[in-house]
């Protein structure tokens, strides 16, 4: 009896200690990988003659900038190497150094004042003065987005017509303006040029509950109205079909034919994709 009553103590002691040595291993990868995704390495443009600083510096003459700054998500920027340090002011500005040692006079190597290189007889000009237009800085750790520009419906970033600094805010807060992952302040910043979806609408289409990126990429799009799908499998994502006597069935209702006409809204069927105040369908 003690013997049996030993063996189940045992065992107890070493199911605490496992379970012990597992919740220390969960907090430790928890330590981890909060401390590798606050900050992000980035590899810093090289002017000859001006050396980094660090956004320290920058508080000098910049104190209320560099307050919100502190808030922002580009303040997690780090160099590599033997410039290890908070650059996230230089990361976008460039090296500070001769900026700094002139009290101002000198400006930072990209200080964004010349904008975009002014077109000539052959078209605009290949090479971008020192004060580069702001786009240009944010590609250069944005490879990515910049492919999106490139597709065929996209927002006038290339053209000169708006900036990135339209839609994210790089020196306070969430890189999103209007707010981190609040859907309404997302829907916000779209609405702010969209005002035609705003609304208030009598039948909302739920859609836009879910936040305008559901249906749109931010960016650019291959697809008309930069939609993540051209066709009706962009509905079908959250109006699902039925099969059932041989009819396709979507709401109850038959949508055999209907789906062969076209897409959902070219149809003739579901026009108001926003909302509508009269039809309970979005149909006008």
């Amino acid at each position: 009896m003690n013997r049996n009553f030993r063996r189940r103590g045992s065992r107890r002691a070493r199911w605490i200690q496992s379970l012990a040595a597992a919740a220390a291993i969960a907090s430790l990868l928890a330590v981890i990988s909060c401390g590798t995704v606050h900050r992000a390495v980035v590899v810093l443009p090289d002017v000859p003659g001006a050396k980094y600083i660090g956004s320290k510096e920058c508080e000098q003459c910049h104190d209320k900038l560099c307050r919100d700054f502190a808030t922002a998500d580009h303040a997690r920027l780090m160099a590599e190497g033997p410039n290890a340090r908070n650059v996230g002011c230089e990361s976008c500005h460039g090296p500070g150094s001769l900026h700094s040692e002139s009290g101002g006079e000198t400006k930072p190597p990209y200080s964004f004042t010349a904008g975009r290189p002014g077109a000539t007889s052959y078209g605009a000009q290949p090479v971008l003065r020192t004060g580069r237009a702001t786009e240009t800085v944010c590609f250069q750790c944005h490879p990515n987005t910049r492919g999106q520009f490139d597709l065929p419906s996209h927002h006038p970033v290339p053209e000169g017509r708006m900036s990135c600094t339209v839609c994210h805010s790089p020196h306070k807060g969430s890189i999103l303006r209007g707010g981190g992952t609040s859907l309404l302040s997302e829907n916000g910043l779209c609405i702010g040029c969209h005002p035609a979806q705003r609304g208030p609408y009598v039948f909302e289409h739920e859609a836009l509950r879910e936040g305008c990126t559901t249906c749109h990429t931010p960016h650019g799009s291959v697809n008309a109205k930069m939609l993540k799908v051209r066709d009706a499998n962009l509905c079908l994502r959250c109006h699902f079909q039925q099969m059932g006597g041989g009819k396709l069935l979507i709401g109850g209702s038959d949508h055999t034919l209907r789906l062969q006409q076209g897409t959902c809204w070219t149809a003739g069927c579901h026009e108001a994709v926003h909302g509508s105040r009269v039809s309970s369908s979005l149909r006008y």
